[in-house]
């Protein structure tokens, strides 16, 4: 069950919170939630849906604190929307008990450490992928912006017939800004799960293709503003970022 995969515990209870009764109708519903899950909308989104979905094999179960589901929805909703749903019915968060009873809670001291120092991607308008017109364009972009990164990026199809995105190997920092050096690929990559319409408009399909991917940072929320196609015989970002390192802006 991919969803679930890592969740802490190897065996669950059917039926389910959900009323799914047999693991052929738990593991369709359960991997409609997997994109949500990788665009890193809540840390505890796969604990709360773990514990409806497959909960562990105790006498009981334990659902969610109406905290944690509150908590968990108020932070994915934004990025749902992004993707034309809206919060389901059936995960209403009043079904669920108060923090005073037997529930598995909000965390809300580590959330509040994970937000404070992690900047997230955000749900926004499509940058148009550009070829740069010359390389003084280029640096003035670089400074009217906190960052700018070189990243490689393929496009797949999976198994489900969706597409999906990845990046691959490591990402090059141009101008690093306020970006996380540990963290900046995945964020690129929950950036491409969120915004699944404007990362469409990217590359080929199972050809590896490198962007120059330039953005904000404010009050820890990412945005990509400009995407330029990086081409080997492209001279203009070449020059650009050879002379970025001396660039006074």
């Amino acid at each position: 069950m991919r969803m679930c995969h890592g969740a802490g515990y190897s065996e669950m209870r059917l039926p389910n919170l959900m009323g799914h009764a047999t693991l052929e109708d738990v593991i369709p519903k359960s991997a409609e939630w997997i994109r949500l899950l990788q665009t890193g909308c809540h840390p505890q989104v796969r604990t709360f849906l773990c514990s409806l979905f497959a909960p562990v094999c105790l006498d009981s179960f334990i659902q969610p604190c109406r905290s944690m589901c509150t908590a968990v929805r108020d932070s994915c909703v934004p990025i749902l929307a992004c993707r034309g749903h809206s919060w389901p019915k059936e995960l209403d968060c009043e079904r669920f008990p108060s923090d005073e009873d037997l529930c598995f809670a909000s965390n809300t001291k580590h959330n509040g450490v994970y937000y404070k120092f992690f900047p997230k991607p955000t749900c926004q308008d499509c940058p148009a992928v550009e070829e740069p017109f010359s390389y003084k364009q280029v640096l003035d972009t670089f400074c009217n912006n906190n960052f700018a990164v070189k990243v490689k990026l393929v496009k797949k199809q999976a198994a489900s017939h969706q597409l999906e995105y990845e990046v691959e190997g490591r990402v090059e920092f141009i101008k690093q800004g306020l970006l996380m050096p540990f963290d900046t690929r995945n964020l690129i990559q929950q950036w491409l799960m969120i915004n699944d319409q404007c990362a469409q408009q990217l590359g080929h399909l199972n050809r590896s293709v490198f962007y120059v991917i330039v953005g904000d940072v404010y009050e820890r929320k990412v945005t990509f503003n400009r995407i330029y196609n990086w081409q080997r015989k492209d001279g203009q970002l070449t020059t650009a970022t050879r002379k970025w390192r001396q660039h006074k802006c």
